[in-house]
């Protein structure tokens, strides 16, 4: 069919989750943009404000730091990474493009993390699973998303919000 994406076929992988035994707040994205895909490195679009905004939060210099060590701070603060959906189809990086999606077993995170609290969904899309991931036990807050795709607030704006969220659990 002419005009046809053949990548929108493609069923991608997500990446391996950031948690260990002391995570204590955990945050679920949707799933990894292409640009975290190619990286294997979750948020690396230049212009995700995920890394500026938690940065601010934790007092850490993480967006110019190497990835590595981003995740070894992020772990020192008791903070992991993961995503709501294992894998998926999507043609470009919009949550609204994500199709025959695969979510993770969420209902495992007692077991990747024992001292799991509370969880941030980072935007809507991944905050559609609060319900199932607070069934769980776990406080939980959808937060607004750090995509570049989500510029209806300010960048300020969103870190009062998460900032918020995390001084509760951090």
């Amino acid at each position: 069919m002419a005009g046809r994406d053949p990548a929108a076929d493609a069923l991608r992988q997500g990446l391996a989750p950031l948690l260990d035994g002391s995570v204590r707040l955990l945050v679920l994205g949707s799933f990894p943009s292409p640009a975290s895909l190619t990286a294997q490195q979750y948020y690396a679009h230049p212009r995700n404000q995920f890394w500026p905004i938690l940065g601010a939060i934790l007092n850490e210099p993480l967006p110019g730091l190497p990835y590595p060590e981003r995740l070894r701070r992020l772990l020192a603060h008791r903070v992991g990474l993961w995503d709501v959906f294992a894998a998926c189809r999507r043609t470009g990086s919009l949550d609204s493009q994500i199709h025959a999606a695969w979510p993770n077993d969420l209902g495992r995170l007692a077991q990747f993390a024992p001292q799991l609290e509370a969880v941030a969904f980072n935007g809507g899309a991944a905050g559609r699973f609060r319900g199932t991931v607070q069934a769980l036990g776990y406080c939980c807050a959808v937060l607004p998303s750090t995509s570049p795709a989500h510029a209806s607030r300010r960048l300020e704006d969103k870190l009062v919000l998460w900032k918020a969220f995390f001084q509760a659990w951090c």
